[in-house]
């Protein structure tokens, strides 16, 4: 009898330990399974577009911030620089060819988040600090580009990615599609690609690293660099989702980025994390906000309930990491 007990909880805390180790995936089909319950609406073609159009621009920004987080560092800037990269893209996209516009557009998020790796990795700044000026200083140049008002697309490129940001291949929005591609190279990226790898050994003993013979210096500006690059095609697909780019978009991304890396299971010190549980992380904030508005609620307590999920994810961890 002793045994069958013993045998019953090894098997609770085999289907427990499970469950710790897989909790955003767990998190993600309750939040599913009650949204279905509370709305017949949500299991809806348009319902269902319009959560993968909202999510898709922050899950750009969120795989950029997972990135830097591996590091053990992080990127306050990316929400500023998704609304001055929207400005200029709009700006392009009126006065030259749609892919020069594009082109131009990563070009100039890829020099701004160089501007961030070089002062973290060469000069020695505090990530926080240098990515809180940058993001100082890229929100005040969006205002001034723009004039303090939203620039609309009005060319024939514009018309083109309004038409591609709005439009679906085979049910799946477009934009969303892009996202999932980036997920997808992302995730191959940090399992089987060096950069990756040394990436993620950066962030579990960066002096580990230096003393192997890794460039720690020459990687770390180079993940700022892919943050802002990365930033550009979220500008990208949200300025043509809305058909302008304004200096208010972005506006505290950075915040809900670090929000979906962290319920995906990453760890703020570096070294712990993959893509597909920030998109999971993602896709969870996003079904947060999609229920409240279902539910008719203010957006002031979706704040509170996605801080209660953080929360739930770190404390998750700490388990996790325990057992």
């Amino acid at each position: 009898m002793n045994t069958s007990i013993n045998k019953q909880a090894n098997g609770l805390g085999g289907i427990l330990k499970f469950v710790i180790k897989h909790n955003t995936i767990f998190i993600f089909l309750l939040l599913v399974i009650f949204s279905a319950f509370i709305s017949d609406v949500f299991f809806t073609e348009t319902n269902l577009s319009n959560l993968l159009k909202q999510v898709s621009g922050i899950g750009v920004v969120s795989i950029a911030m997972l990135i830097v987080i591996l590091t053990g560092g992080i990127d306050l800037s990316v929400g500023s620089l998704v609304a001055l990269l929207a400005v200029t893209f709009a700006i392009l996209i009126n006065v030259v060819i749609l892919p020069v516009a594009i082109l131009l557009t990563i070009v100039l998020g890829f020099a701004l988040g160089s501007f961030s790796g070089y002062l973290v990795a060469y000069q020695k700044m505090a990530p926080f600090i240098a990515t809180l000026a940058l993001m100082t200083i890229a929100r005040g140049l969006g205002f001034i580009y723009s004039k303090g008002s939203p620039v609309t697309f009005n060319s024939p490129g514009g018309s083109f990615m309004s038409d591609f940001a709005n439009n679906s291949t085979l049910f799946v929005p477009n934009i969303a599609i892009v996202f999932f591609i980036i997920v997808a190279l992302a995730a191959v990226m940090l399992k089987y690609n060096v950069f990756g790898r040394l990436v993620i050994a950066m962030g579990s003993n960066e002096e580990a690293s230096r003393l192997s013979g890794i460039k720690v210096s020459k990687y770390k500006f180079l993940v700022y660099a892919i943050s802002g690059s990365l930033a550009a095609v979220a500008a990208i697909i949200t300025a043509s989702r809305t058909n302008l780019g304004s200096p208010n978009m972005g506006f505290s991304w950075e915040l809900d980025a670090i929000a979906a890396v962290v319920i995906g299971g990453a760890s703020l010190n570096g070294g712990k994390g993959n893509a597909v549980n920030t998109l999971m992380g993602v896709l969870i904030l996003g079904l947060i906000g999609n229920i409240l508005n279902l539910l008719n609620v203010p957006s002031y307590p979706q704040q509170v309930v996605k801080g209660a999920i953080i929360i739930l994810a770190v404390l998750f961890q700490k388990i996790e990491s325990k057992k």
